[in-house]
C-alpha cells in the first residue's frame, strides 16, 4: 500500500510487506518518510521498538481475509493501548474483493469505538489497482490525510 502511495502508480506483482521496507511519499511541498513492517508472526516483537519514535500509526488490514481479523483487531490494541493521543489511519485494504467487509463491518470487527475518544482515528476502505494504473481514489484521499496528519503531529 505505502509503496503505491510513494510511487502514485502500481507497481507489478505487489505483495504483503516481508521484512521492513523505508518508503518516502510526497505530497506537494512536503516529504513523508515511513518505516513500513511487516506483519508476519517473527516481526511483530519489532512494533513495539519503533511505536515510541512514530508521529503516526497506519494499520492495514485485509478487508477480504475474515479469518484474521480477529488476530489484527487484537493487535491494534495492544499497539495502541499505551499511547492514548497517537493518531490512527486504518487502511481496509482490498475493497475491491469479492466478499471484503465494508467499512461498518471492519469498523465493528476491530472494535475500533473502543480505541480511545482522545485519538484522532480514521478508517479509509482502499484497494490497489491492476499493474501500472494510477492509484485509485481512495488511495489518494488516504495520502491527502495522512500528510494532513503528519503535518499537524510536528
Amino acid at each position: 500500500v505505502l509503496r503505491s502511495l510513494a510511487a502514485e502508480h502500481v507497481g507489478r506483482g505487489l505483495a504483503p510487506t516481508e521484512g521492513f521496507h523505508a518508503v518516502c511519499v510526497g505530497t506537494g511541498e512536503t516529504r513523508m518518510e515511513f518505516l513500513e513492517i511487516g506483519g508476519s508472526e517473527c516481526l511483530r516483537s519489532y512494533w513495539k521498538m519503533y511505536l515510541p519514535k512514530v508521529l503516526l500509526l497506519i494499520y492495514v488490514v485485509d478487508s477480504a481475509d475474515h479469518a484474521r481479523l480477529p488476530v489484527a483487531k487484537q493487535l491494534l490494541h495492544q499497539l495502541v493501548q499505551n499511547n492514548p493521543t497517537l493518531p490512527v489511519v486504518v487502511l481496509a485494504n482490498k475493497q475491491d474483493l469479492k466478499g471484503a467487509y465494508c467499512i461498518t463491518d471492519i469498523h465493528d470487527a476491530l472494535a475500533l469505538s473502543d480505541i480511545g475518544d482522545e485519538r484522532k482515528m480514521f478508517l479509509i476502505g482502499t484497494h490497489v489497482a491492476e499493474d501500472g494504473s494510477e492509484i485509485s481514489s481512495s488511495m489518494k484521499d488516504a495520502k491527502e490525510l495522512i500528510a494532513q496528519l503528519v503535518l499537524e503531529t510536528q
